[in-house]
């Protein structure tokens, strides 16, 4: 059995568990289909079967809410866990819900760490009541004595009454039912003089009050529970009678037999007479509001739910929150957490509470206390404890007072079945998916994976018994002692059983290992026993993943300064021996390697001291300001003034040295000195590395005033050196308009010890074309963005490179045109009527186009300046046999754009799911999931939402066989990969300048779509093989501006020594651009050549051109040959003779 604890996750780490809702899909609870049918996207497992209470659609998901993942697992014998993902307009919402059928023989009671005035993390309690299931309970005098303010009854036991005004209970009543009710405190001491009134019950003394305190009540000070009287009398009774009096609270536990009065002012007064001897009689019992017996009572807050009404309750804070409710006849019990504060859940009111639980069906339902003390646990199948099944708001789980639990009937300990998983948590199994986590229900051919299986017996507690495996179908994979190693590709199911007890988990073998990666880019350690941790992933050829298990690795490395060691997630842990080197981690799987970058120490390299401020210039957007020298944090600092008030887009003020500076070593991250204003703009350090490409490092917002250290982290990925070109301070919010300043000092580099790690090869896509056009398709979509011209400036260079992709995109005669977003860079009025009118003027109305918003078309003003002119901002279409959605991401996010557009988008897959009709789909938005380029700062910034439309294209296609394409813009550069099937294709820009060098995608141009036609009978054969290729249904051709095309080709190639050819496009502005990928070109020969690989060769050819490598063989000496390629319309050629062999020998194979 794995263990796994959500405490241990980090802020925005997320897991997004495979559910969708497709019309004619298989539900993942349903009975399987039939053999080779199911996607792998979503395996079915039997140690998840079908709920035994089934929750109502609404307490998952309200009117404009998708749930986007739900799991139900057993506990015990009418006890189950749903775990289920909610997204809304609100955001996302991450809960898990316990239902206990009452009546079903599992017991429900209060419990506690054993004193009411100390709180502890509620595991320790519910491991030893030897509960199977638990949520927190009462509020508390947090920080303090750690008591909580309600009622607590265990096993019938008056533990503690409430304190004033905090009645509110959930009450288990002695013949078993649930209730929400009021519990009130019933006590008097019969003194000499009379009767005396209790009030409290080890609890807070209310004023004037007369409290009882017995050795439940702990060790904590008692004069916590009468802070601020005036006047305060203890009185110690034992075996009836006085045993010593005080005027002051006593400290520490109350010994066995003794009962403590404590009272505060007037009750104070009422104990005073009091003396060593004197006979007291003291009776007390709870009182409840519908009177009987309690069997089990907690206290809560807010009635939630009364009487099947949601209570509207005014407070509009989202928090965590626990909740527990009861249906109508008391038979049935639900238990909610919901996750906050946290980019996985944002927390609910206590009124969306009431209906998520009145959902659930509650009929009554009250409030716990919630924040960082909400925590669900609860035993997995064969466990022998319970785990932590919510992320708690704290990162661990808070000491709190107590809690409601629920415990199984003892088992009989026999086998009767086991629960298998695989040995690593999905939630921290290697990935590299927007969100933490990764696919250990994926395996590779040939690898392995570790399973476990937990043995249970009726109760689902735990049973003993070694467990016989086998793997079915046996072509798949055969396991042994729980490891399971694949076969050929396909789904398998693995069983382990012993007599009559069984369980089974499916598992999905993938395509071959086409490459492998690591998690992290690299790995930088400060110090000796500093530890990081890295895990390994393998893709197939159509960009399915799966963790790869330690055991399956080989790694080469300095075992003097490094230890790597495998952890129980299947992440390996890398401990630096030494305090200061650097070393290569290779890993190797089969025949596919990878390789890690580790460094250890950091020292500071200063990079500017500012001596020379009188040398630096200032520089600006939408703003005005200056930069001067003035009194830094150690010497001459640089001070850089700056108006924000003159534009309602986003503002820069930059500082910009004498020259770049050139930073040596491989820095880690940069760190400065900042006196700030606390005006709120957003620090920035612009550098450009190697490859001249960009990259902006961000720091913390300017909230504060006077001097602070600053550190901006170096991204993964930069190729070294760096040179920084400028420091930089940006407002992005249109309503903050100020006047500001920051001063500056003190820039270093934090350098580790220089390595040269190997670089890694860049990859295009096989959707984009690397020698051919899409001109032979049945039909084409072409689409630009990222031109960025203001109508301030109409004649100038942007204008005219969007003019040009314009006049290109006409010439090409697509179907259609789509603009992807970031046509025009501010959202002024007089912008989108200069675009309009480039459109107007260019296309002429001959061509149709749709036009999407980018992040400029709300650039300084709101989307409706957007709308006036071009209207809807998403929309769904279909055009021969394909449906577009195009989408909103303005603002970063979709839902950012309107939540509308995510159920459209869910809407549209669904409804192109059941129709015949629909073949493809298409998915267009400005920013795409993930951002290729190592600073990852042009993507959905919500990871998650990141992960959910990758989930449902990715399920999309492999359920129905029809083809899925998404493509988006925003990032500067050319792109294309593929996601479990489905490509992601990435416009580069179309006027702006790029933001990569150009042999990885940093031109300028537009992309070219041709489309075949998806049929029934194709999909339906990709359907039933989702693991391999899906049908060839679309081609990209990247269309670079082309102004110059020469090639480069030897006058001659002698036979038996082959001979490079390239290109090279010449763009505006001289970028010279290599012509390969991710540039389409097509390349052509004379009659004698053959193009292309060499199964293609004929007696005829004299020779043979691969353009995917670029290499000229001569296979005949005596002839000429004539190369051409055409990029973009432009046509360039060359001539080379072929020449005998220079030495003796058979002429070279094709």
């Amino acid at each position: 059995m794995r263990t796994r604890s959500r405490t241990a996750r980090l802020p925005g780490v997320l897991l997004l568990t495979p559910l969708l809702a497709l019309a004619g899909a298989v539900p993942a609870s349903a009975a399987p289909p039939a053999a080779g049918t199911a996607a792998e996207d979503a395996p079915r497992a039997s140690s998840y079967p079908a709920a035994a209470v089934a929750l109502a659609p609404a307490g998952l998901a309200p009117a404009d809410g998708v749930e986007t993942a739900r799991t139900t697992r057993p506990v015990a014998p009418g006890l189950d866990l749903t775990s289920f993902d909610r997204y809304d307009a609100a955001g996302w919402l991450r809960a898990d819900a316990l239902t206990a059928d009452l009546s079903g023989g599992v017991r429900v009671d209060y419990v506690n760490s054993g004193e009411v005035a100390r709180a502890e993390p509620l595991r320790g309690a519910v491991d030893r009541s030897r509960a199977v299931a638990a949520v927190n309970g009462d509020f508390f005098d947090i920080n303090n004595s750690g008591a909580a303010q309600g009622v607590g009854i265990r096993d019938g036991e008056l533990i503690q009454s409430p304190v004033a005004g905090h009645h509110n209970a959930a009450a288990i009543t002695g013949d078993g039912l649930g209730r929400v009710v009021q519990v009130h405190f019933d006590g008097t001491a019969t003194l000499p003089s009379g009767p005396v009134t209790l009030t409290q019950f080890n609890n807070m003394v209310q004023a004037n009050g007369v409290g009882l305190f017995t050795p439940l009540w702990g060790s904590y000070p008692r004069r916590r529970a009468v802070e601020g009287a005036a006047r305060v009398t203890e009185v110690a009774v034992r075996d009836g009678r006085v045993a010593t009096i005080g005027a002051v609270a006593g400290e520490g536990p109350i010994p066995a037999g003794t009962t403590v009065l404590l009272g505060r002012d007037a009750g104070a007064d009422a104990l005073a007479a009091l003396r060593p001897g004197d006979p007291i009689d003291l009776i007390w019992k709870p009182k409840p509001s519908e009177g009987g017996d309690l069997r089990a009572a907690v206290g809560g807050g807010n009635v939630l739910v009364r009487d099947g009404a949601v209570q509207n309750i005014s407070d509009p804070t989202l928090a965590p929150r626990t909740a527990v409710g009861f249906s109508a006849d008391g038979r049935r019990m639900i238990l909610l957490t919901v996750d906050g504060r946290q980019v996985d859940s944002r927390g609910v009111t206590q009124t969306e509470m009431g209906e998520m639980m009145a959902g659930l069906g509650a009929y009554h339902a009250l409030n716990l206390d919630g924040g960082g003390s909400s925590t669900l646990l609860a035993r997995e199948p064969g466990a022998a404890a319970v785990q932590v099944e919510n992320s708690p708001s704290d990162g661990t789980e808070r000491a709190v007072p107590n809690g409601l639990a629920v415990y199984a009937p003892e088992g009989s300990g026999r086998l009767t079945g086991y629960w298998l998983e695989t040995a690593s948590d999905p939630t921290a199994a290697p990935g590299v998916a927007p969100v933490r986590g990764g696919r250990p229900d994926r395996v590779f051919p040939g690898l392995t994976r570790r399973l476990t299986a937990a043995g249970y017996d009726e109760t689902y507690g735990p049973a003993e018994g070694a467990p016989t495996w086998r793997a079915n179908p046996a072509a798949q994979g055969t396991v042994a002692d729980g490891v399971f190693r694949a076969g050929a590709p396909g789904r398998s199911t693995v069983t382990a059983w012993h007599g009559d007890a069984r369980g089974t988990l499916d598992l999905t073998v993938l395509g071959p290992l086409a490459r492998v990666d690591s998690t992290v880019d690299r790995v930088g350690l400060n110090r000796a026993g500093d530890s990081g941790l890295f895990g390994v992933v393998g893709f197939d050829a159509e960009g399915n993943t799966a963790p790869v298990e330690p055991a399956d690795l080989t790694l080469e490395y300095d075992r003097t300064l490094l230890a790597v060691t495998p952890t129980a997630d299947g992440n390996l842990s890398v401990k630096a021996l030494g305090d200061s080197g650097s070393a290569l981690v290779t890993v190797h799987v089969g025949r596919q390697a990878t390789v890690l970058p580790v460094t250890v120490g950091l020292t500071d390299v200063p990079v500017a001291g500012f001596d020379d401020a009188a040398s630096w210039r200032f520089s600006q957007a939408r703003a005005s300001g200056a930069v001067a020298p003035a009194p830094g944090h150690t010497g001459t600092g640089l001070r850089m003034t700056y108006d924000f008030s003159q534009s309602t887009g986003t503002r820069a003020a930059y500082a910009d040295p004498p020259a770049w500076i050139a930073v040596p070593g491989q820095p880690q991250a940069f760190g400065m000195w900042i006196h700030g204003n606390g005006t709120g703009e957003w620090p920035s350090l612009h550098l450009h590395d190697a490859q001249d490409t960009q990259h902006v490092l961000r720091g913390p917002l300017v909230t504060w005033k006077g001097w602070k250290y600053v550190e901006f982290g170096v991204p993964a990925g930069v190729q070294y050196p760096v040179r920084v070109r400028r420091f930089y301070v940006a407002e992005t919010n249109p309503a903050a308009q100020y006047t500001s300043e920051v001063v500056i000092d003190d820039l270093v580099a934090k350098v580790p010890p220089t390595l040269d790690a190997p670089a890694e090869p860049p990859r295009t896509d096989r959707v984009v074309l690397r020698d051919g056009t899409v001109d032979g398709a049945p039909w084409r979509f072409a689409v630009m963005s990222d031109a960025q011209f203001v109508a301030a400036d109409p004649d100038s260079d942007l204008v005219a490179q969007a003019r040009r992709t314009l006049r290109e995109v006409k010439a090409a005669k697509p179907d259609f045109l789509v603009i992807n977003g970031d046509f025009v860079d501010t959202a002024y009025p007089a912008d989108f009527a200069l675009a309009k009118r480039l459109l107007d003027e260019e296309l002429g109305g001959e061509l149709p186009w749709y036009y999407v918003p980018g992040n400029h078309e709300i650039m300084g003003a709101p989307i409706d300046n957007f709308r006036a002119v071009f209207g809807d901002t998403q929309r769904v279409f279909d055009h021969a046999g394909t449906r577009f959605v195009t989408l909103n991401s303005a603002t970063g996010s979709l839902r950012g754009g309107g939540f509308d557009q995510v159920r459209m988008l869910r809407e549209a897959l669904d409804s192109a799911a059941a129709d015949p009709a629909v073949g493809s789909v298409v998915v267009l938005h400005h920013h795409p999931p993930r951002d290729p380029s190592p600073a990852k700062a042009s993507q959905l910034g919500d990871r998650k939402e990141a992960a959910l439309l990758e989930q449902w294209l990715a399920d999309f296609q492999h359920r129905t066989g029809k083809g899925a394409l998404f493509v988006g813009g925003h990032v500067g550069t050319f792109h294309a990969d593929r996601v479990d099937g489905v490509p992601y294709v990435i416009n580069g820009n179309s006027g702006k300048n790029p933001s990569t060098p150009p042999q990885l995608g940093g031109f300028t141009g537009w992309t070219e779509f041709g489309v075949d036609p998806v049929t029934p009978a194709e999909a339906d054969r990709a359907r039933r093989d989702p693991l391999v290729e899906g049908p060839r249904w679309v081609a990209a051709e990247f269309h670079a501006h082309t102004d110059r095309l020469a090639v480069s080709a030897p006058a001659a190639v002698a036979v038996g020594t082959p001979a490079t050819v390239t290109a090279t496009l010449t763009q505006p502005g001289g970028r010279a651009v290599p012509v390969a990928a991710p540039v389409s070109a097509d390349w052509s020969a004379s009659p004698n050549v053959h193009v292309g690989d060499a199964g293609g060769v004929r007696p005829w050819h004299v020779a043979r051109f691969d353009p995917t490598t670029g290499q000229l063989t001569a296979l005949r000496a005596g002839a000429q040959v004539l190369l051409a390629v055409t990029v973009n319309g432009v046509r360039a050629e060359a001539t080379v003779a072929l020449t005998a062999a220079e030495t003796p020998g058979e002429a070279p194979a094709a």
